[in-house]
């Protein structure tokens, strides 16, 4: 089976653990991916979150780099409405310098936050994404030194200079970001772990309407999905009530660390909560190895993916671990 698949790795942080611990099992697990047959490797970027540890992708970027070889890596993704397109462009030259051929940014557009601490980022000027389509047009024009001549900042040249630029991806969970990767010759990464509904007819959009770039002749199209692989159907189950109260706690507002299985066992759940987290199950691929290949190959299939990606999320980084171990010897790699 030639299949690509990544891994998608917020740095959760899992209770009764530091978030300087989460960043250090990011870097354990990017070496395990690299070894396991993994093609890319992503790091997103939240803030204020008690849950996830990485604020900066593109400075973990480099240390996941660093301590591998051959994967590529990048950010799932940047938060682009916060910064500046030129400072985004040399950051990712630089990586693109230190490691070639091996770096990926993904941009996205949502703040990674609640609003307050959004507009703490852009010191109380936070406009939500008004300027994003501009942004991302700038930040390729200077990646690519083809802004057109009657741009204010035509002269303006991102450092270091040099003839390779790190692939880009627009990322999503609805139609605006397919359009724009399409409208500008862009790859598109669609978060089904966000939405599981309706992203099929966004991916294929993407591709009907694809117009081709001096970057991309062709779509490319990624598909993350939120996977759980455990070596049974029952065991998946058990590991997924972590993120099952993880959800509950998002949906209730309470910033808290990611459960471990004791204290999703321990929750008393309502009748809601149990209805809410039913409803979200759509946004999860669980069980035996066989259950989540097959599953994954329908998505795969479904929304005319080239690649997938995977985001894994337990109560112990261990089980986080052995998913990965179980989905690689699955899916061939």
């Amino acid at each position: 089976m030639t299949l690509r698949i990544g891994v998608l790795d917020q740095s959760p942080v899992i209770s009764g653990c530091t978030p300087a611990q989460a960043i250090h099992e990011t870097v354990a697990l990017a070496q395990l991916a690299e070894e396991l047959g993994y093609h890319r490797y992503w790091l997103a970027e939240h803030h204020a979150i008690a849950a996830l540890a990485d604020p900066c992708p593109e400075i973990l970027a480099c240390r996941v780099a660093a301590a591998t070889s051959r994967i590529r890596v990048g950010t799932g993704g940047v938060l682009l409405p916060y910064y500046s397109s030129l400072k985004v462009a040399e950051v990712f030259r630089m990586l693109e310098a230190l490691f070639p051929g091996r770096i990926d940014l993904g941009i996205g557009r949502a703040p990674g936050g609640d609003m307050r601490t959004a507009q703490a980022l852009a010191s109380g000027a936070y406009d939500g994404a008004e300027r994003f389509p501009e942004q991302v047009a700038d930040l390729v024009g200077f990646l690519d030194r083809t802004l057109p001549p009657e741009h204010p900042f035509a002269t303006v040249k991102a450092q270091p200079q040099g003839v390779d630029s790190p692939q880009v991806w627009l990322l999503g969970s609805s139609d605006y970001s397919g359009a724009l990767a399409a409208q500008l010759g862009l790859r598109f990464a669609f978060a089904h772990f966000i939405s599981a509904s309706g992203g099929d007819a966004v991916t294929r959009a993407y591709r009907q309407h694809y117009r081709a770039s001096m970057r991309e002749a062709e779509p490319s199209s990624l598909l993350c999905v939120f996977v759980i692989c455990a070596a049974t159907s029952a065991e998946a189950e058990r590991l997924a009530t972590s993120i099952d109260l993880r959800r509950v706690h998002m949906a209730r507002g309470i910033d808290a660390a990611v459960p471990t299985l004791e204290e999703a066992r321990a929750h008393r759940y309502s009748e809601p909560e149990r209805a809410y987290i039913a409803q979200q199950r759509a946004r999860l691929v669980h069980g035996d190895p066989g259950q989540v290949r097959d599953k994954l190959l329908a998505l795969k299939e479904q929304y005319a993916a080239d690649e997938l990606m995977a985001i894994t999320i337990t109560g112990d980084y261990a089980s986080r671990k052995q998913s990965y171990r179980l989905l690689a010897r699955a899916l061939g790699l």
